[in-house]
């Protein structure tokens, strides 16, 4: 028994030195083991509850409500965090992450150009017939802006928000196959709840008579505080349509990701019984806000935002994980691999 302790403990050392070596040269660590490396799971639970502690808090990429555009062979992420409007960052491999230098202190977009003064949220960039527009909050009002490059900067035409007189916010564009686009977002009544409408040809314009509610609090596990159903991102596979979204505060620890499904965009959205999706994977807290793409391997991918650590919540960071199909009694189910991988911020 000693000497297989004796091993055990040489393994761990070994292994964490081999991930701290990792770390230094700016690898990605996969947080999570895909299975028991010693017989008696003791590696598996250490490399687990250790893989954050292992890299210092300054070399994670800090983008709260995070979302990954793929153009032209690079990765583009864009998130929440600075106080004059929308970061920009760029990547190959998605494992080592810069700050863009484009002369605007890597804003893509900076509150001169827009509405608003404060509160830049949740952008999300799409490319579509030669521009780039970025859907994203401003002092919880929901706004559109433009580019002709994914690094900004993006400007309004009119510095007004989408929805006028009304708050809202998480604003997300969906194009289906026949072409029809939709603005997803959350409103303001019963807590924070998800809506949708169609969009005029401009891709600005809420065609508002479309209005439609998809989802609000239903969930026992939705319920910790307050009500709170936001953040959704859709796809299209196999002509079903797969919303995910976050419930309760960012601020929980309790905050995780769930699922709802629908055969029509305008129809009935049905949760997923078995939700959350992901909640407190490893030793992450306060996981959510996440929108999906695909690699550059065509690959389904989802990026959200965590809590600091278990003791602070800002600034939040981003993660990577895998989602997939997988049929569940003769239907595709969508899931979310918990083995996540912590992105690093490079120099």
């Amino acid at each position: 028994m000693r000497e297989k302790f004796h091993v055990s403990i040489l393994a761990v050392l070994s292994l964490l030195f081999c991930l701290n070596a990792t770390e230094e040269t700016g690898g990605v660590y996969t947080a999570h083991v895909r299975g028991n490396v010693s017989s008696n799971g003791y590696l598996s639970r250490i490399l687990s509850a250790s893989s954050e502690r292992l890299l210092p808090p300054e070399r994670l990429v800090p983008l709260a409500d995070p979302f990954i555009l793929f153009h032209d062979n690079l990765y583009y992420a864009y998130g929440t965090g600075a106080a004059n409007g929308i970061v920009v960052m760029t990547s190959h491999d998605l494992k080592r992450w810069r700050r863009v230098e484009n002369g605007h202190n890597g804003l893509a977009l900076h509150k001169n150009d827009s509405y608003g003064e404060k509160w830049f949220w949740a952008p999300e960039v799409y490319h579509v017939n030669g521009t780039f527009y970025m859907y994203y909050s401003a002092e919880e009002h929901i706004c559109v802006a433009t580019s002709q490059s994914p690094l900004g900067p993006f400007k309004q035409k009119e510095k007004k928000p989408m929805l006028e007189g009304e708050k809202a916010i998480d604003n997300s564009l969906f194009i289906d196959d026949d072409g029809t686009p939709y603005l997803f977002f959350d409103r303001f009544n019963d807590g924070l709840n998800i809506w949708v409408a169609e969009l005029e040809d401009d891709l600005m314009t809420l065609k508002k008579e479309t209005l439609h509610s998809c989802i609000h609090v239903s969930q026992a596990w939705e319920e910790v505080w307050p009500r709170v159903n936001e953040g959704c991102f859709v796809i299209k596979h196999q002509d079903v349509y797969y919303m995910t979204y976050s419930a309760n505060s960012y601020e929980s620890p309790f905050y995780g990701i769930g699922c709802a499904t629908a055969t029509d965009v305008m129809g009935e959205w049905t949760k997923y019984p078995h939700n959350p999706l992901l909640q407190k994977p490893g030793d992450l807290v306060g996981v959510g806000h996440s929108s999906m793409f695909k690699d550059k391997k065509g690959e389904w991918k989802i990026v959200f935002h965590a809590h600091r650590d278990k003791e602070n919540i800002h600034p939040r960071n981003m993660f990577i994980s895998s989602v997939g199909f997988r049929n569940v009694n003769g239907e595709n189910e969508l899931y979310i691999d918990p083995h996540y991988e912590v992105p690093l911020l490079q120099d």
